[in-house]
């Protein structure tokens, strides 16, 4: 059974002001210290676990690349001492502009990292200030010339568009100034305004005039936050990248096989305060109280009941009933509706789409039956193609990917 490894660490120097992903800042040196020993407490009691090989590993955040490189030395080796993992397994790992030195590039390297993200977001001053972004651009341009000397071939630069106040002069200027470094990798998100954050505060009410298709204040409106995100497509695709995904873009051979297994529901045990875990029968085979279905894990996401709770699986057998274990937080079945809804809308996020016979030799159904309005709606709507077994979102799917993947959703449920 082939799977994969995630492995979150919290830590930052600052939260930025659009971020609600599980992160903390101003933690102590000694909580620091606590927690990756937590973490590599799990990582062994999970090796024990679970059966298989690992086939990529993905280190998140966070900034991973604020932590001591003794810890991160630590955690690589206890991985690949607890864990069977392929030798030509892709391990990768975010690091933010300003957190990576000469050094730390090389020991990233020799401690077998071989694919690194960047944050950049935008390499206009103004709009990382704006983002509360702790860079500059020529902190992030020292950050990848460090990373390219140290012999790292494999880069992703993040981008976002749709930022307030951006006009199609700052984003050519973002992407002109990337595409002169030749990563092998561009992610490029639009800007999303989330509860529970500062910049919710300050544009929630204009995020919801530009849902609507209203006049908007700072933000773009929505049509020309689309226009933006086109012509950071058509820009890409000139300059030879691939997109693969509708947020993903690649030269060839560089896309991001981390990424393509969630898409494609490969199983993965993530490792970390809050992280997901996606687990097939296979794997638990030598668990107690294993069920037939696949389910989803979640560790707890307190900081410090993880440290305790982590600390002490050294003293817990690894055969022992998820109920039991004290770092989860919830455990869901994944019934075979959902599963087959997943794989469709996580599926169809990438631009080559599924196949028939895919989802036929894993659920032992045919797509085009379980989800024969869905496919026949947004077939005459012209936003889904099927072409020589392979079913796939067109150019104007992708565009309204959000819409038209929902589809899958509401049809599964109306089935139930």
């Amino acid at each position: 059974m082939e799977f994969e490894l995630y492995i979150h660490i919290p830590f930052c120097l600052k939260k930025c002001l659009y971020c609600d992903f599980l992160s903390t800042c101003g933690e102590t040196p000694d909580v620091i210290d606590e927690y990756m020993e937590a973490l590599c407490t799990e990582i062994k009691w999970q090796g024990k676990r679970y059966r298989g090989v690992v086939t990529s590993i993905y280190i998140g955040g966070g900034t991973p690349s604020i932590v001591p490189l003794g810890h991160i030395e630590t955690m690589m080796r206890t991985i690949l001492t607890s864990f069977r993992v392929r030798r030509d397994a892709e391990i990768s790992m975010e690091v933010n502009p300003g957190t990576v030195t000469a050094t730390s590039a090389v020991f990233y390297k020799n401690c077998g990292i071989n694919r690194i993200s960047i944050g950049l977001q935008s390499a206009n001053d103004e709009e990382l200030r704006l983002l509360g972004r702790i860079h500059n651009f020529d902190r992030f341009v020292e950050t990848y010339t460090h990373l390219r000397r140290a012999g790292f071939d494999n880069i992703n630069i993040d981008i976002m568009t749709g930022l307030p106040g951006q006009t199609p002069a700052k984003l050519a200027e973002t992407l002109s100034k990337v595409l002169i470094l030749k990563p092998e990798h561009i992610s490029a998100y639009s800007l999303m305004i989330e509860p529970d954050t500062p910049f919710y505060e300050k544009y929630g009410e204009d995020a919801k005039r530009q849902e609507q298709g209203l006049p908007t204040k700072e933000l773009p409106t929505e049509d020309e936050a689309y226009e933006l995100m086109k012509r950071t497509q058509m820009t890409l695709k000139n300059f030879g990248f691939n997109q693969y995904e509708i947020s993903n873009y690649a030269v060839l051979g560089r896309e991001c096989r981390h990424n393509i297994g969630y898409w494609t529901r490969v199983p993965y045990i993530g490792i970390g305060l809050g992280a997901a875990s996606l687990l097939h029968p296979e794997m638990e085979e030598n668990i107690l109280g294993r069920g037939s279905l696949e389910h989803r894990m979640t560790n707890t996401r307190h900081l410090y009941d993880y440290i305790d709770d982590a600390l002490i699986l050294a003293d817990i057998d690894a055969k022992t009933f998820w109920m039991d274990v004290p770092i989860y937080d919830g455990n869901i079945d994944v019934i075979p509706e959902d599963a087959m809804a997943e794989y469709c809308y996580l599926g169809m996020r990438m631009t080559d789409g599924i196949r028939k016979n895919d989802f036929y030799r894993q659920f032992g159904e045919r797509v085009d039956v379980i989800y024969k309005d869905a496919l026949a709606k947004l077939t005459r709507e012209g936003l889904l193609k099927e072409e020589n077994g392979r079913i796939f979102l067109t150019d104007n799917g992708l565009d309204l990917s959000t819409y038209a993947l929902s589809e899958f959703i509401l049809e599964s449920e109306d089935s139930m």
